[in-house]
């Protein structure tokens, strides 16, 4: 799994939890659906933290707690190459 699968499985699972389609988030957080797609789909492998914090808001969630979880906390960054 990588970085970007991450945010991608975070932001689908909050949407699952809270019955939010990824059309509906978008609107939510004032982003294009194409913005949260790109996402989903690791187009976006690097979303802005601005992003981030715009999702996380409409969960009613800090970016820290948005950020805070199993599969994210155990991930070595270590263990994906670096693309910059």
């Amino acid at each position: 799994m990588t970085y970007s699968d991450i945010y991608a499985l975070r932001i689908c699972q909050l949407c699952k939890n809270r019955k939010i389609t990824i059309n509906k988030l978008a609107t939510l957080a004032g982003l294009k659906q194409s913005t949260i797609d790109n996402i989903i789909r690791g187009k976006s492998r690097n979303p802005q933290v601005r992003t981030l914090h715009k999702i996380a808001n409409v969960f009613g969630m800090t970016l820290s707690e948005f950020l805070d979880f199993p599969e994210l906390n155990d991930y070595s960054i270590d263990d994906e190459e670096d693309d910059e």
